[in-house]
């Protein structure tokens, strides 16, 4: 069917790029199936791509032109699957297409096709992604509990040691005992919890855990690590920098994964974290003053 003289040049424009896109996402699709373990996730990623195939396929009708995917898009998605896991990856990328309704809306008047493309992207897809069952994802809850109790109670301690010490290398060495102790009891504490409702999967939710709070406790301590022992202040500022980041990137990685609001628990979050540092600063110069330590 060659259909490309009875398109305008703009619906034509639009094609071409509705064609390239999903060729790109086929061959991003088809890359994370390779690396995913499970059969019935690797089955499920197999169907979205030919899928996404079959639709590159009907605007070729209208195009005539033979595409290739675009290496750098499918490289970049292939990390962001090894970071945050390929359910992330794949909810982004429908995340993005959802904002194309008006366009599909547009090109119905001139592709008939476009109308059922549109619909397979909203429902078959969706469906498909919700049956995916990424084990990363069903550990959530004790990745942010590790996560947020890291980042609260050791911006805490580390604001709190940076005025009463003002010592670069005794604040980190302060917040390396306290953060791996907190690590220790924040995973046994997790394994306790699961065990007594009866987790099967008890020791996965401690390991969890404990991989944030050790993760969070080597950024945080990092700053204190890397600048001169008098620019303390340095050191805390560049501290809360990263816990903003941090908060910013976890909580826009379980909005996207778990389809939940991103402002309301990045504000919520940033503001427990950032409030408690304030407090633990004033503590610390407290401290520092009625007990005359000097350092």
């Amino acid at each position: 069917m060659n259909s490309n003289t009875t398109v305008s040049d703009k619906a034509m424009e639009t094609i071409l790029k509705l064609q390239q896109n999903e060729i790109t996402e086929q061959a991003i699709y088809i890359n994370l199936s390779k690396r995913v373990k499970k059969s019935s996730d690797k089955e499920l990623l197999e169907s979205i791509g030919r899928e996404e195939g079959m639709h590159s396929n009907i605007w070729k009708k209208y195009t005539n032109k033979d595409m290739k995917p675009k290496k750098l898009k499918v490289f970049f998605y292939s990390l962001l699957s090894i970071i945050f896991g390929y359910t992330f990856v794949i909810k982004l990328m429908e995340n993005g297409e959802k904002v194309a309704e008006s366009t599909y809306t547009m090109l119905s008047k001139e592709v008939p096709e476009a109308s059922k493309i549109y619909l397979d992207e909203q429902k078959h897809e969706a469906a498909l992604i919700g049956m995916l069952d990424e084990d990363r994802l069903q550990y959530v809850g004790s990745m942010v509990l590790g996560l947020n109790d890291a980042l609260v109670e050791l911006t805490g301690t580390l604001a709190g040691l940076s005025f009463a010490l003002q010592n670069n290398r005794l604040v980190a060495l302060s917040g390396l005992i306290t953060g791996i102790s907190a690590t220790l009891s924040m995973a046994s504490s997790e394994y306790l919890s699961a065990r007594s409702e009866g987790d099967e999967n008890a020791k996965k939710s401690a390991l969890y855990t404990g991989i944030m709070y050790v993760f969070a406790v080597i950024l945080l301590v990092l700053p204190y690590l890397l600048l001169p022992n008098h620019q303390y202040m340095g050191a805390l500022i560049t501290m809360l920098l990263i816990v903003v980041i941090v908060i910013l990137v976890f909580t826009y990685y379980i909005s996207v994964a778990k389809d939940l609001p991103f402002k309301k628990r990045f504000t919520e979050m940033a503001t427990i974290s950032l409030s408690v540092a304030a407090l633990s600063f004033i503590v610390g110069i407290l401290v520092k003053k009625f007990l005359g330590v000097d350092i």
